[in-house]
């Protein structure tokens, strides 16, 4: 991965338990590309990642939800975690990041859980993806086509299942920004 993405900005939209590899994976080699990575959440402040199922570090919150402007963004990442990805998908202004985001065509690359929000949403219909095994019903009844890969790319949107497909999940995210 040689590409450079100086000038890009990407958003990571997370609450309280996403889980933490989920997010300094991609930040990281977005940063180590150049990119400008962003964390929002619903509140000001900090916000706690888990490591599975034990609390893990506390990050700064760059904006919320409500007061981010998705236009000066490039692509958004929604890492899982239970606990995040159950409370995020209600969130109406979460909601409206990633539709505004999805609706430019810009990408929007999950992981894991992370495809819950996408659901309420309602952004999942008809799109081929990936996630951790357990949504795979909710992805299919709310109209995606569920498939079992490392990494699925259709169109704008990039998901994985699992930490262990955070490499290819990072190639994929910043060959779609490069």
């Amino acid at each position: 991965m040689s590409a450079t993405l100086n000038g890009k900005r990407v958003a990571i939209l997370v609450t309280d338990g996403f889980e933490q590899v989920e997010l300094t994976g991609p930040r990281d080699a977005l940063k180590q590309h150049g990119a400008v990575v962003d964390i929002l959440s619903d509140k000001p402040g900090t916000v706690r990642g888990w490591n599975h199922d034990k609390p893990a570090d506390a990050f700064d919150v760059d904006a919320t939800f409500d007061s981010a402007q998705p236009d000066v963004y490039d692509a958004v990442v929604l890492p899982g975690g239970v606990q995040n990805s159950d409370t995020i998908r209600l969130i109406p202004g979460a909601q409206k990041l990633v539709k505004s985001l999805d609706g430019a065509g810009k990408p929007v690359a999950v992981i894991c859980h992370g495809g819950w929000l996408l659901i309420s949403a309602g952004l999942a219909q008809g799109k081929r993806m990936t996630s951790f095994k357990t949504l795979q019903d909710d992805i299919r009844n709310a109209g995606g086509n569920w498939v079992d890969e490392q990494v699925v790319v259709d169109g704008n949107l990039i998901s994985s299942r699992q930490p262990d497909d955070i490499p290819a999940f990072n190639e994929q995210l910043i060959k779609a920004l490069a």
